[in-house]
């Protein structure tokens, strides 16, 4: 969406050496995106953390140059902006430390669906990867059919996700190591276009950002956060995949990955991180379900709960969402109750020491 703050909104992330940590701060000492720039140097230097040369470049008129060319961008091409503040931003970010201030997107759909899932893998894609990526998408759209599926549009493992789900009506989103100015790589373009009505094209980069090594493995942490889990169908001992997987646990995602034979370069990668405990490894769609807690086939009878347990306000604050779930997911809980997952989980394990919730598989938690 393009509002009268969308010029300030993109120049934000024109300043060199900010990331969303110091435009958080900005925003909460200042007030909103547009009275950053107009704020005296004087008060800006009141604010921790904030050096005469970020000051510098925030009065820079370069900024607001740049800034009103790719407007006209946006606007000639109808892109939407989602600034970190919007709730239209994809909310699980919002708990990742390193989340990008500003999204572009081309496309329609809701970022904050229900359930998410990352697939990634190998530009290399053997016909046992492609055969597997299918098959698993194939069978969540008949169990999960509002389910969103993420990957990065690249060769491989990437473009077989997304163009399984529009095979299978799901929606699907494409994270772009470039700007909406291009598809890349070209071959693409057909399912890219495809996309734009049945999820999007989104990207933290502006136009003319071209599609460089290190910005595919940037995006990584983008196609990480977004999801509940991610899905590595392939890889060989080192790529982007891995890298995706790691991130995904700092971000306490689940991360599953497909087995392969010992003697296949693709599946070392993926049989590497099993071994590692870095990954479940992905047996079959009922296991998957059952580990996400996504299988609510099974309803259990609501047990007598203590009375008088002595609780703080963060307990009794998670306490009061689960009164009324069946089950939460950790990320899901963190974002109701703006809390940062890391804290979070000091609250949960407290209230697990007093007998008040359960840990389940999948990072979903319970009232007892």
């Amino acid at each position: 969406m393009v509002t009268d703050k969308s010029i300030y909104q993109i120049a934000l992330t024109q300043i060199k050496g900010i990331g969303i940590t110091l435009a958080r701060t900005l925003m909460q000492t200042v007030g909103d995106e547009e009275a950053i720039f107009k704020e005296s140097t004087k008060n800006l230097e009141k604010i921790p953390r904030i050096s005469r040369r970020l000051i510098s470049e925030i009065h820079n008129s370069e900024v607001m140059k740049r800034s009103e060319e790719e407007l006209k961008f946006i606007e000639k091409n109808a892109i939407d902006l989602h600034f970190f503040t919007s709730p239209l931003y994809p909310q699980r970010l919002t708990n990742c430390i390193d989340a990008p201030i500003l999204i572009y997107s081309k496309g329609n759909v809701d970022f904050n669906r229900a359930k998410t899932i990352s697939i990634v893998g190998t530009r290399h894609a053997s016909e046992y990867g492609k055969h597997c990526c299918e098959k698993i998408v194939k069978e969540l759209s008949e169990r999960i059919p509002d389910l969103l599926i993420i990957s990065g549009l690249a060769f491989g493992i990437d473009i077989c996700s997304h163009r399984a789900a529009l095979k299978n009506n799901l929606s699907t989103i494409a994270v772009l190591g470039h700007g909406l100015d291009r598809i890349y790589p070209a071959a693409h373009r057909k399912t890219a276009v495809e996309m734009l009505s049945h999820g999007a094209l989104i990207s933290e980069f502006p136009s003319k950002t071209s599609p460089e090594g290190f910005n595919f493995v940037k995006r990584n942490r983008i196609v990480a956060g977004m999801a509940d889990a991610v899905i590595v169908v392939e890889s060989a001992n080192k790529g982007g995949s891995l890298i995706t997987a790691d991130i995904a646990n700092s971000y306490f995602r689940e991360v599953f990955a497909i087995p392969g034979r010992v003697t296949d370069i693709h599946s070392v990668g993926c049989n590497k991180i099993i071994t590692e405990n870095k990954a479940v490894l992905f047996q079959d769609i009922e296991s998957f379900l059952k580990q996400m807690g996504w299988n609510n086939d099974v309803k259990t009878e609501p047990k007598q709960r203590e009375l008088f347990i002595d609780l703080n306000e963060d307990e009794k604050r998670v306490v009061d969402i689960l009164y009324n779930k069946d089950s939460i997911q950790v990320n899901l809980l963190a974002l109701e109750l703006n809390t940062p997952v890391a804290d979070l989980f000091f609250t949960l394990l407290e209230l697990e020491m007093k007998n008040v919730v359960k840990a389940l598989p999948g990072g979903l938690y319970k009232l007892i």
